[in-house]
């Protein structure tokens, strides 16, 4: 499948092609300074967002998050406008090199978004069990679900892309236990509100929004 995607650069920066869709699309580049992303992190406030809440973001304390899905990262750009330090873990090579660009890009800049993008880290390593436990505050986790068939809307063509390459995460649920040695504090786990809790793990908090809910593993509480 690998085979249908190659990255070029283009004007607007690294681009993902799909040579193989049945239509032809743009190519899929990530753009923290463009699209509804990018006004979810600036319009965002911590009492309307519930991952906020879910990872502990108070107006006195950011957490240090590392997001071992990180994909788009834009959840990820949620926390670090928020003030977090978020490290991303991403292992599909061709998603890395979008968000390394992304990054780069990103972080040139003097605004907003940049000063959040300055606050985010994409690191070598891969898997979220490659990290010396206690490397942070919380560790977020947001795997591919598979589709259920009950989806009404149609997915956006840019993560219509995004899931034909990168596929699911048949090993979501080895990502809990090393998530729970990595983090401090807790693991916030992003769900479909009607999936089945990670590794059947019941977690100790749930928050709920519209369309997904939010699982939290508590290790122990914040000091703050």
């Amino acid at each position: 499948m690998a085979n249908a995607f190659e990255l070029k650069q283009t004007e607007d920066g690294l681009g993902l092609f799909w040579r193989e869709a049945s239509q032809p699309m743009r190519p899929l580049i990530i753009d923290f300074h463009q699209g509804k992303a990018a006004y979810r992190a600036q319009h965002s406030s911590l009492k309307s967002e519930a991952i906020a809440k879910a990872v502990g973001v108070t107006g006195k304390f950011q957490p240090s998050v590392i997001d071992a899905t990180a994909g788009l990262a834009r959840d990820a750009l949620v926390l670090a406008q928020f003030g977090c330090h978020v490290q991303l873990i991403e292992r599909h090579p061709m998603v890395r090199e979008l968000l390394a660009d992304a990054l780069q890009r990103a972080q040139l800049m003097s605004d907003n978004i940049g000063l959040a993008a300055q606050r985010m880290e994409l690191l070598n390593q891969q898997h979220i069990a490659d990290l010396d436990p206690d490397s942070c505050d919380v560790v977020y986790l947001d795997p591919m679900y598979p589709k259920t068939g009950k989806q009404k809307a149609q997915v956006k063509k840019d993560m219509q892309m995004f899931q034909q390459l990168v596929g699911q995460d048949e090993d979501a649920d080895t990502l809990l236990q090393p998530a729970l040695s990595v983090a401090r504090y807790r693991v916030v786990v992003k769900r479909p509100a009607s999936a089945p809790y990670l590794a059947g793990t019941e977690p100790n908090r749930q928050l709920k929004s519209k369309k997904h809910r939010f699982d939290i593993y508590i290790n122990q509480g914040f000091n703050s």
